[in-house]
């Protein structure tokens, strides 16, 4: 309970600072942050943590379980989207489709997932965290939800760009290079820093989203949103949590997973919508209100596993 409790004063509070900031800073500043983050901050974090996590067990099958989710979240809102054309005889239009879909596919398993885990389960089972979002989240995002965003919308992007994108992740880069470090023993004082560095960062990821949010203004579509979160945040962790101790996953990494599994739609969904011309009103209500509902669903999920 103590945990939990200095768990969200520290969420809301960098949350609440990087709103404020957001709002009276330039507007060009949330996105030197981001690509601080993307190239340098997230990076040395996925190294420092690799470095000191513990890689034993079925770590492996944690972002098989990832794909499950996103084809379950993605299956059940297109039922979602079926059943309300077939209740009101009005299809929702294509672009709507598609940020619906992605809203209940991909979550915030890097940015808001890291810190979390390592908050309420510790750096001992991070890899499951960072298997779930590196091998499992970002191609779910640019994969699934790259041949979406084509699909329900009009953008002008080709896939070749998009695999490039993927590719010169320095997410992924990092997790090769952190997985090489363990093999050698680094000096203390390297360690020491990686450690401040790696920390900072993940500080300084959850003040990026609050900047983001200042930046946010439509709260329309809530009862469409509301659906697709339904699914993402609470159907699919609750069906799939279940079923985790037949795969053999059990205790503090099935908890892990569960969390994983209920972040809020990531900010990578706003960004597919953006290059294909799918729903953006909805896919930013689906982001602001899906941090809140992380915020009332966070000790549900730690009760029930």
């Amino acid at each position: 309970m103590i945990n939990l409790l200095a768990l969200y004063v520290k969420l809301v509070g960098l949350v609440l600072i990087g709103f404020v900031l957001g709002r009276k800073l330039p507007s060009t500043v949330p996105s030197g942050v981001a690509h601080f983050l993307f190239w340098i901050g997230v990076p040395i974090s996925i190294v420092f943590f690799l470095y000191k996590t513990d890689l034993s067990g079925q770590i492996w099958i944690a972002p098989e379980i990832a794909y499950l989710a996103i084809f379950l979240g993605a299956f059940l809102a297109w039922l979602a989207i079926k059943g309300q054309a077939y209740f009101t005889n009005t299809m929702p239009q294509q672009p709507t489709q598609g940020s619906l879909l992605l809203a209940a596919m991909v979550g915030n398993t890097g940015y808001l997932g890291f810190p979390i885990t390592l908050a309420m389960v510790g750096e001992k089972y991070f890899a499951w965290a960072l298997f779930y979002d590196l091998l499992g989240t970002l191609f779910g995002a640019y994969g699934l939800g790259v041949v979406l965003g084509a699909s329900f919308g009009n953008g002008k992007h080709s896939y070749k760009e998009i695999a490039k994108a993927i590719v010169i992740n320095p997410a992924l880069w990092s997790f090769g290079f952190g997985l090489l470090l363990r093999q050698v023993k680094i000096p203390l004082v390297v360690e020491f820093c990686l450690d401040k560095l790696a920390w900072t960062s993940l500080a300084l990821s959850i003040v990026l989203i609050g900047m983001r949010l200042s930046q946010l203004k439509s709260w329309s579509n809530i009862p469409q949103v509301g659906i697709s979160l339904g699914i993402k945040m609470l159907i699919v962790p609750l069906v799939l949590g279940c079923t985790l101790p037949f795969f053999g996953v059990t205790g503090l990494a099935a908890k892990v997973i569960v969390l994983q599994m209920a972040m809020p739609p990531a900010f990578a969904t706003l960004v597919i919508a953006e290059t294909f011309n799918l729903d953006r009103d909805l896919a930013v209500t689906a982001l602001a209100l899906g941090a809140i509902v992380l915020l009332i669903m966070l000790p549900v999920w730690l009760w029930l596993f």
